[in-house]
């Protein structure tokens, strides 16, 4: 198993369309204004944070979080915001709250993808967690953000929040799609825990 290179990200995703909008090449200025990168990378791609929806854990103080009956209520949606920096959504000090990617991923039957976090939203206390995307997955990715600090900090839409890594391997004999996995297909929104 090995890890793709940008030119075969590229192939796949022009010929496949294995991401969807693609863009073919590290993206870090638009209209002349720094920005959190995106876009395609030397052994990776950097996905956008949709301004569609972030949702805060923390809606009520009642009850717990169980994965097996997900109560929607403890969710409560964060307003969009907009500066001279750009659109984001403000996570409170040690908030977690899931987004959803701008980019819509299908893989091929030997391709799986795992996420890890950018250097700049690290560096400012967000964490960002996608369990693996396996082979055969399709749809918009649902986004864990945390904010690992004592303060508010800001996660921005539209801009680069996760790079995804892009691994490769003999074709599998049952992919997350043969086997009718519970994500697959996801809309350009939050999908919650089911099980």
């Amino acid at each position: 198993m090995g890890i793709l290179a940008d030119w075969e990200i590229a192939n796949l995703s022009r010929l496949k369309k294995m991401i969807s909008p693609f863009t073919d090449n590290l993206v870090s200025k638009v209209d002349d204004k720094k920005i959190l990168s995106y876009g395609l990378g030397s052994y990776g791609y950097d996905i956008r944070l949709s301004p569609s929806q972030c949702l805060l854990f923390g809606g009520t103080q009642r009850g717990d979080c169980d994965p097996k009956s997900f109560d929607q209520e403890i969710l409560k949606p964060l307003e969009l915001k907009e500066d001279e920096n750009g659109q984001y959504f403000l996570l409170p000090p040690y908030g977690y709250c899931l987004g959803v990617a701008l980019e819509r991923l299908t893989l091929p039957k030997n391709v799986t993808v795992v996420a890890v976090g950018k250097s700049t939203y690290a560096r400012s206390g967000i964490m960002v967690n996608i369990t693996p995307a396996e082979a055969g997955w399709e749809g918009y990715l649902t986004l864990e953000i945390s904010n690992c600090t004592g303060l508010f900090n800001r996660i921005y839409a539209n801009e680069g929040i996760t790079q995804l890594l892009f691994y490769t391997g003999e074709t599998c004999a049952v992919s997350y799609q043969d086997r009718k996995g519970k994500y697959q297909d996801q809309p350009a929104k939050v999908v919650f825990p089911t099980v």
